[in-house]
């Protein structure tokens, strides 16, 4: 009864005529199904908007349209040199007090502090000075490397097909839930 009922169903199944093609000419159209867009590379845009960050801090932030990163950096910078200045100056007048003692002078701007102090007040004040314009510096040039990233960055191609997301699944032994990341690339 079953190989009688199977054979049946295959001859019905197979007495079927179907035609998969149109008489005539056959035309085949291709279309591209991975659309790509054309990206414009400048392969001397870093190079250009570390140049212009260095001759002017902040341009080359701007060449890379990125505007509001330009009052931090004058932010920083401006209060380096106003650390920098106060320092200096606060370094002179001690370094003068000390100056005039020496030469015997008694006409003093600090006729409290002992000799040792005004010196040790010297050291302070020259170290955070000496500090300041390191740290400023170092503020001058992470502007630089800064506006170099961020235009090499901005050529960096991001698609959609890559994906990093987290995954929630059970565990088959335990039946705990568990967190995991899953990486996630289509074609």
């Amino acid at each position: 009864m079953k190989n009688s009922f199977l054979i049946t169903l295959l001859l019905v199944l197979f007495s079927v005529s179907l035609f998969g093609q149109q008489n005539g000419e056959l035309k085949i159209k291709s279309q591209d199904s991975i659309a790509t867009k054309k990206l414009h590379i400048d392969p001397l845009s870093p190079a250009k908007a570390a140049f212009y960050s260095a001759v002017l801090p902040g341009l080359g932030q701007a060449f890379n349209k990125q505007y509001w990163k330009i009052p931090v950096i004058y932010a920083g910078l401006g209060a380096g040199i106003t650390i920098y200045s106060w320092q200096n100056t606060q370094y002179n007048r001690y370094r003068d007090a000390y100056k005039r003692r020496i030469l015997g002078f008694t006409d003093d701007e600090f006729p409290t502090l002992t000799d040792a102090t005004i010196i040790d007040a010297q050291r302070y004040h020259k170290k955070n000075r000496d500090l300041t314009l390191l740290v400023t510096a170092l503020f001058y040039i992470l502007n630089i490397v800064e506006a170099n990233v961020s235009a090499h960055l901005a050529q960096f191609n991001v698609s959609e097909d890559l994906t990093f997301n987290p995954s929630f699944y059970q565990d088959e032994f335990s039946y705990k839930p568990k967190v995991g990341l899953t990486l996630n690339y289509k074609f």
